[in-house]
């Protein structure tokens, strides 16, 4: 079966598409992606791919996960998103489980975010996330931003604080991105009165690309006023 999906992905690769997505997905030596290869196969091909294919088993999804290919680490994932999705409780924590060993096969922004809000999310404890939030490798820190997705979208804000709250000082502009993104959906979907709290508290030091996702829904003004207040704490450091 693992042959298959090879196959059927291979039949919708497109070599120019390949090396755009390399260099988008900063392949190069001493960047993020270094040594990550794709097929050159757009995310709605992958979809249709993991439906026909959506019957894998988990030690086939091993195997997809474990190819250097780009495109089959996220179809696999793309399936076992749609497999949780479908599960019963025990099956669930058995998917989860599978997922937290496999996850270092999840090494690229695309992958963690198609599939951590779905898995990690419904199902880690608040101390399984920040072991994550403190792990040296920067997707297990993103795996645990991300994740918080779930509580947000059914109200609570207060995973997505919390873990943001660990990342304030992060170096990796990919995490300055995950919680900044994670904190805007707070503000949209659990009120402007959290997001404004945990501004209020921390805008003058986190960083400028964190901040800046996170004010993008609030007005002018307010963007401003938290802006400035980090120009000042720079200026004053």
């Amino acid at each position: 079966m693992v042959e298959a999906v090879r196959a059927a992905l291979r039949r919708h690769a497109n070599p120019d598409k390949a090396v755009f997505l390399q260099r988008f997905f900063k392949t190069g030596k001493g960047e993020y992606g270094e040594g990550d290869c794709f097929l050159g196969v757009t995310v709605p091909e992958q979809r249709r791919v993991a439906r026909a294919f959506a019957g894998l088993e988990l030690d086939e999804i091993a195997e997809l996960l474990a190819s250097p290919m780009h495109e089959e680490r996220l179809t696999a994932l793309i399936i076992l998103v749609s497999r949780f999705r479908r599960a019963a409780p025990a099956e669930r924590r058995r998917i989860y489980s599978f997922y937290l060993r496999q996850r270092r096969r999840v090494n690229n922004w695309d992958l963690v975010d198609l599939s951590a809000p779905y898995i990690v999310g419904p199902s880690a404890s608040a101390g399984r996330l920040a072991r994550l939030a403190h792990s040296t490798s920067v997707w297990d820190r993103r795996i645990a931003m991300v994740a918080t997705f779930d509580a947000i979208r059914k109200g609570d804000p207060a995973p997505a604080l919390r873990i943001a709250e660990m990342l304030l000082h992060d170096e990796h502009d990919l995490i300055h991105k995950a919680a900044g993104w994670m904190l805007r959906e707070v503000g949209k979907r659990c009120g402007e009165a959290e997001l404004k709290g945990f501004l209020d508290r921390h805008a003058a030091t986190m960083p400028r690309t964190m901040l800046r996702y996170a004010i993008e829904r609030l007005p002018e003004r307010q963007r401003r006023s938290y802006l400035a207040a980090r120009a000042e704490e720079t200026r004053r450091v």
